[in-house]
């Protein structure tokens, strides 16, 4: 499983949590987010993937940040739809090596996973987050247990309002048969918007990666 740290924007907190070696790094493309990113990126271990944040942004804008930051991984937070989603894979072709593609859906108490068939063999992963009144960054969980009925092999992401206090049900997640890719991290290890608590991050890491193998599957 792999570990994403979102919304940077401060360039000695980058490289501070850089030296944890999370597996990607978002940042955010979209003018009404507190960690909406202007900045320059500085230089990062190539090991780290990353990863652009954008809300219903054009095919041209993505590309060009893509081209500009080297993102490895396009997040797609808005309403894009599956011909979107396979407009800017063909893109993203022609303008860079393989990037990444990962589509979000939002979930608060239920969800209707036929929502995501048109996407199905699009995009490459799925990211889950809490339904809120922002469209990220909202600071607590949904449901969890609302996976249960996921109904896909294509690998997601789940994120929403996940700090320290949910150790304990991440490890309890992944030891079902569902298939995480990835944990996404934001707001709840913030000092302020944008700006990662390190000790915090380390302690996070050190708790949950890398995660016990062998254990037996469970149900939610």
């Amino acid at each position: 499983m792999k570990l994403k740290v979102c919304g940077m924007k401060y360039q000695e907190n980058m490289e501070a949590v850089a030296t944890l070696q999370p597996d990607y790094l978002g940042f955010i493309f979209y003018e009404k987010s507190p960690r909406n990113f202007e900045d320059e990126i500085p230089d990062l271990p190539p090991a780290i993937k990353k990863t652009g944040v954008f809300v219903d942004a054009s095919i041209d804008f993505i590309i060009e940040k893509v081209k500009q930051y080297s993102f490895k991984a396009v997040q797609l937070h808005g309403n894009e739809s599956s011909g979107y989603c396979q407009d800017l894979k063909l893109q993203l072709k022609h303008h860079a090596e393989f990037v990444e593609v990962w589509k979000v859906f939002s979930i608060k108490d239920e969800f209707d996973f036929d929502t995501l068939k048109p996407y199905e063999g699009i995009v490459d992963y799925f990211l889950f987050d809490t339904k809120g009144k922002e469209k990220g960054g909202n600071g607590y969980t949904f449901d969890w247990s609302v996976l249960r009925d996921y109904p896909s092999t294509t690998p997601f992401i789940l994120s929403g309002g996940i700090g320290l206090g949910e150790i304990e049900k991440i490890k309890a997640i992944l030891k079902t048969d569902l298939p995480i890719y990835a944990i996404d991290v934001n707001s709840k290890f913030e000092i302020k918007p944008g700006l990662k608590d390190i000790k915090d991050l380390e302690k996070f890491k050190n708790q949950l990666f890398p995660t016990q193998k062998g254990n037996k599957k469970i149900t939610l």
